[in-house]
Formats: structure tokens, sequence, C-alpha cells
């Protein structure tokens, strides 16, 4: 990934006109532009296939860009990444310590020295007396949780999520919602997400942006009150009705349909 040092009052993060496109002619990205500011919890919102994904991807330096470029505002930024990806993606044959170790692990960080990060990791995400146990006798919620763990234990400036929630149950993704912003609250990490989901959008992000269903065009951006009180009453009000139905009209816009 090549890193541009952007001026000191840049987003955290910014990509100038990036095209994505793949062996097989799809273009995933045409065109696209994002501002990133630092401490906002944005949401990627848009049908599968309007490179969602794939903008995460680039901005992990998971993948080079066809075109455009990212601008980062400082190097230290562009390294301090976290990633959580749909599936928790847990190494079957380690126990959850280990697994939550791995990124320290690879950065060669020993165990012992690492002991008290992971540990404060598996603290925050209510993890922290299953240190011993393996993947297989966790539920699916502390799965993604260990997942979660791992990509704070670097203690990342920036952490991407990618529809990390979408295989769980509602009341398992609503306490998990409800955790990721405790966590954020209390970390000032930015955190760009990706979902399908209309109401986990709203309740969770301080912007919106929804992506046409091809090439990555700009449908709606909405703005949510970063001081509003993320809880069951904001579930029930009006405030939070409106916010759905416009996002609601922005996805179906994005996929194409007659509004």
């Amino acid at each position: 990934m090549t890193i541009r040092v952007a001026t000191p009052a840049a987003p955290l993060v910014a990509l100038r006109g990036i095209g994505k496109a793949f062996a097989n002619g799809v273009a995933a990205l045409d065109g696209f532009d994002l501002d990133l500011r630092e401490g906002e919890f944005l949401t990627l919102l848009g049908p599968s296939g309007c490179g969602k994904s794939t903008a995460l991807r680039l901005i992990a330096g998971l993948a080079e860009p066809s075109g455009g470029r990212i601008d980062w505002r400082d190097e230290n930024a562009a390294q301090a990444i976290g990633f959580v990806f749909q599936e928790p993606t847990l190494l079957p044959w380690s126990d959850v310590f280990a697994n939550v170790h791995l990124p320290l692990r690879l950065a060669g960080v020993a165990r012992e020295t690492a002991a008290p990060r992971v540990r404060e990791a598996l603290a925050k995400v209510g993890l922290a007396d299953f240190e011993s146990a393996l993947p297989r006798e966790l539920s699916g919620g502390m799965k993604m949780r260990a997942a979660i763990a791992r990509a704070l234990v670097t203690r990342p400036r920036l952490l991407l999520m990618d529809e990390p929630f979408a295989a769980l149950d509602e009341v398992t993704r609503f306490r998990l919602n409800d955790d990721l912003l405790a966590l954020k609250r209390e970390l000032g990490t930015t955190i760009v997400f990706v979902t399908h989901s209309v109401y986990e959008s709203v309740y969770l992000s301080t912007r919106i942006i929804a992506l046409a269903a091809r090439g990555g065009a700009v449908v709606d951006e909405i703005e949510i009150d970063a001081h509003v009180a993320r809880d069951e009453e904001f579930r029930a009000s009006a405030e939070f009705a409106r916010l759905c139905r416009r996002a609601s009209a922005a996805l179906r816009g994005a996929a194409g349909e007659r509004l």
C-alpha cells in the first residue's frame, strides 16, 4: 500500500478517485471518494456488490486500487489498523488467549510480554474467564467477541468491521451492538462498519454513506448526532424512525428501485 501523508488538518484517511477492477472485468469501485474523520463511527450501507467490503480492504492495505489514491494524515495511522471480518476466523486448534495473541505474536511480541494486553482486550469484550477455551466451546457471539478482542489487542486507531454481526441472532446482535458502542466510547477508536441492516446502521453510526449497487457512487450521506444516547429509548424514538426511513429509502435507491 502506498502511503501519501496529508496535512494535519486533513481527514484521518481520504480516498480520491478510487477504482478497483477485478480480473473478470467487474468494477467494484469507480471514481470513489471518501473522507474518514478521526473519531467517527462511519457505516457503509448498500446492497451486495456495491463495493463496501472492497473499500475496507483497500483502506486496510489488503488490496491495491486500480486507480486513484489513498491519502493518510500520518504514517502511524496507516499502520494502526484492526480488521474484523464477517466470520470470526479463529484458529480452531488454539485457545482464545492464543487467538487474541496472534497479531502480537506475528509482530514478534512474546506471550509473556503480550499477556497483559491480551487479558485487557479479553476483559473489554467480556471474555476474561474464557482465555483457555477452544473456539468449538464458544457460542457464535462469543467467537465474534474473541475476533474483536484480537483486533483491539494491537490498540488500533482505526477499526474496520465487515458485517461482523450478520450471521448472529437478533438478541445477540443487539447485545454486541451495545457492547461495541461502549468500546467506542471507552477507546475513542475510529470505526468503519459495513452492514446491510438499516436499523443497525442508524443505531450505531454518527454518519452513514449509502452506496449504489455498482461502482460505489454515493446515493445519500446521513449525519447522526454523536451526542444522542444509543439505547432502547433511542430505538423507540421518532428520530430513530425518521432516520431509518431515510436510510431505507437510500438503500432502495442504491439497489435501483424507484422511490
